[in-house]
């Protein structure tokens, strides 16, 4: 295992980029929708999100070159710019507050995908290390998805009220 004196200020930057956006994800999915708290810690959470993806491309140690956890940072960035854009336009329809609630989840998830599979590396586990990142990337969107439709309804059904009658009918 790498010392802790060996981390670059980038890889400092990376963890606790992460740390945050996996607290502030959880906040995010666990409080009510739509309140001024939510977009409050959601916006930061895009920030560090932002951050904790830009610095994934500035590491290139494991490989030495653009490698899988590349790949994932894309996955990673896709799925909060797609969840940004679509509440952004006004008024909002009814599918696009669901879009926004399903990439935001799956960004959330995706993130302790990763977590997990550092975890699993970073154990000392007789064992081919794609093996373990993929079984444990593979568990956490298992479970994920295995939540998903139940939670979506949830939070559509909080947000409902925000969204005008005409709009919440009329899906585009």
């Amino acid at each position: 295992m790498v010392e802790i004196r060996s981390y670059t200020l980038l890889s400092w930057m990376h963890i606790a980029s992460a740390t945050l956006a996996m607290v502030l994800g959880l906040m995010v999915l666990f409080r009510t929708k739509g309140t001024r708290s939510h977009r409050r810690l959601g916006f930061v959470y895009v920030l560090s999100m932002a951050l904790l993806n830009i610095s994934a491309f500035g590491m290139y140690r494991l490989f030495g070159t653009f490698g899988p956890f590349h790949v994932a940072a894309l996955v990673s960035a896709s799925t909060v710019v797609a969840g940004i854009l679509a509440i952004l336009k006004r008024p909002r329809t009814q599918r696009q507050v669901e879009l926004h609630l399903v990439f935001m989840y799956w960004s959330v998830i995706g993130l302790y995908a990763a977590f997990f599979s550092e975890l699993m590396v970073r154990v000392r586990i007789n064992a081919a290390f794609m093996i373990l990142v993929s079984c444990a990337t593979g568990a956490t969107i298992l479970i994920g998805a295995l939540f998903q439709r139940k939670l979506v309804a949830k939070w559509s059904a909080e947000v409902a009220h925000m969204i005008p009658a005409d709009q919440s009918r009329h899906r585009e």
